[in-house]
Parts: structure tokens; sequence; C-alpha cells
């Protein structure tokens, strides 16, 4: 098993993922279309730029699939599942060309009681853009081996 087990962790450690992401255009148009959102604000500058914002915004599903992705070497390398997704808000707009960067706090350990190899974490990832604004924070809860032995 490579990443970290359940006792790695420690309630209020704070982890900085790294390294930062950025969102192109064509990734946001592939993904976009790939999952079927027919909304024009992700993949039409025409629409976008009569828009509040004037210009293409992200898809929000796109940017909390790349900060999960990001936490995944730090967090839930080994997980035996994602149990819980759960208080996901989207808290600031992302644009193509902005680089997302995202830490996880650790919330809450909890032993497993059936099962003694294994324990769930909750925690909590925030993702912000490259000049500091916060764009997304999201709670779940992973389920994780203990370290063998």
């Amino acid at each position: 098993m490579h990443g970290p087990f359940f006792d790695d962790f420690t309630v209020g450690q704070v982890i900085k993922h790294w390294p930062g992401r950025t969102i192109r255009d064509s990734d946001d148009t592939w993904f976009t279309l790939m999952t079927m959102n027919t909304n024009p604000i992700h993949f039409d500058d025409h629409y976008a730029s009569q828009s509040q914002h004037g210009k293409c915004l992200v898809n929000g599903i796109l940017v909390f699939a790349i900060a999960v992705g990001m936490s995944v070497k730090d967090v839930s390398q080994n997980a035996i599942a994602n149990l819980e997704y759960e208080n996901v808000r989207h808290l600031g707009p992302t644009f193509h060309g902005d680089t997302i960067y995202a830490e996880t706090e650790i919330l809450e350990k909890v032993a497993s009681k059936s099962k003694s190899d294994r324990g769930v974490l909750y925690v909590e990832t925030r993702a912000w853009n490259q000049t500091g604004e916060r764009v997304l924070a999201l709670r779940r809860r992973v389920l994780l081996p203990k370290r063998p032995g």
C-alpha cells in the first residue's frame, strides 16, 4: 500500500497539497460536455460575455473534482472507501486560466467499532485560486485502514 494510514493523522492537522492545477479552457469544455452539462456559461464565450462575470465560468463540479483529486495522495491514497461527501460550498467563481491550490484539515478520527483494522477520517478540503480567493470548501468521510502490525 502507498500513502498514509488512519494512524498517521492527527485531529487539527492541516495538510497543504502540492502542486496546484491550472484549469484550461479545454479542460472545462471537455468536462462540461462529457458530463452533459448544457449550461452555455461554461463553453460559449459570447453568451458568457453577457453574464455578470463577463466571461466563461469553470464548471463547479470540475473544481470539486480537482480539489478532491489533489488531496488523494496525502489523505485517501489507501482508502477502503469514500463514505460521504457533505457540505460542498462554492465560495467564489473560477475562470479559465485560474490555478487551484488546496489544503485539507483533519476534523475527526473515529476508530471502527466493528472492525479493528480501520477507522473513519472526517476532513475538510479547502481550495483557493492564484490570488488567494477561496473558491471551494467540502467535507468528506474516508474509511482508511490502520497501519498493519
